[in-house]
């Protein structure tokens, strides 16, 4: 099992987990205060935020855990303007973010993306904020949890859970659409809860792992990463706030995506590609028609 990035093909994707994989925190509880300030959370929400944030930070979330924070976040963000949202997450996604990505793991989405290898970040956490980190990170496309909007406003219910097995089946369905051959790609994930994704591929890495994933890793010999190094204030190699500010604009307005070319290989036109997205609910980082919004606060992972 390699342990490096191998020669892009055209037909070769890196799925990455982002929260406590990509980044140390959870980047739906992190904007938590920022919520707070623009009056979505009340005093006594803001601070159970801070409590579970921390509580993520030290342990992770188990299953028990996603399974009560997917309820709690339905019913706490139900009425909240989509709009409203996406424009803070955009606002402040470099001050609350960029501090906490792990520069190894930028590091390898760079070099995943210099191999001519596509990158995919696939989360529980809701489209509007994983769409802007994607975007801002270079991702080819993220897959992430998406929320109900009727008349501008989260209805509370939830479209997609991007969890567990949920994560495995978008990422064979976008391997379908894309031509990746799954026994040549990657996974990265901290948590035993993605076992499903990363047993979706050939080249599956623990990174910074749980109890549970790292004891399977060395049951199943997988390569065990430790990420502990941050970007901080360094910016270099990242999209500038324009393309970070559009693309959160146009995940709150929507997920229907718009047509991109096919990389070399993938043998798709890039009109084929947008209905293909649309369809399967994937959505490429930097893209997105307006239209009715369905991305959400969702539960990070």
């Amino acid at each position: 099992m390699s342990t490096y990035v191998e020669g892009g093909s055209g037909a070769i994707a890196a799925f990455f987990d982002l929260d406590k994989t990509i980044i140390s925190r959870s980047s739906t509880l992190a904007f938590g205060p920022s919520f707070y300030r623009h009056g979505l959370l009340t005093r006594a929400q803001a601070v159970r935020t801070a409590v579970g944030h921390l509580a993520f930070r030290l342990t992770g979330a188990g299953h028990q855990r996603m399974e009560r924070i997917r309820g709690q976040v339905g019913e706490l963000c139900r009425g909240w303007p989509a709009a409203q949202v996406s424009d803070i997450v955009t606002r402040h996604l470099e001050d609350i973010i960029l501090p906490h990505v792990y520069a190894e793991a930028h590091q390898l989405i760079t070099r995943h993306r210099d191999s001519g290898q596509d990158v995919i970040i696939v989360s529980s956490s809701g489209q509007e904020m994983v769409g802007p980190i994607g975007a801002w990170l270079g991702a080819t496309e993220t897959i992430a949890t998406q929320m109900a909007v009727a008349d501008g406003c989260y209805t509370g219910e939830m479209e997609f859970w991007a969890y567990g097995e949920a994560k495995a089946r978008r990422v064979r369905e976008l391997a379908l659409l894309r031509g990746y051959r799954l026994e040549d790609c990657f996974a990265y994930s901290d948590s035993v809860t993605d076992l499903p994704l990363l047993e979706a591929v050939g080249h599956p890495h623990a990174v910074n792992p749980d109890r549970a994933l790292r004891r399977i890793a060395r049951q199943r010999c997988w390569p065990v990463l430790s990420f502990g190094t941050f970007l901080a204030g360094q910016r270099a190699g990242l999209p500038g706030r324009t393309a970070v500010t559009d693309h959160g604009r146009a995940a709150g307005h929507g997920l229907a995506a718009a047509g991109r070319a096919s990389a070399a290989g993938h043998g798709a036109s890039a009109s084929r590609a947008a209905a293909g997205h649309a369809a399967a609910g994937h959505t490429p980082a930097g893209h997105g028609p307006a239209g009715r919004a369905r991305a959400g606060a969702g539960p990070g992972r």
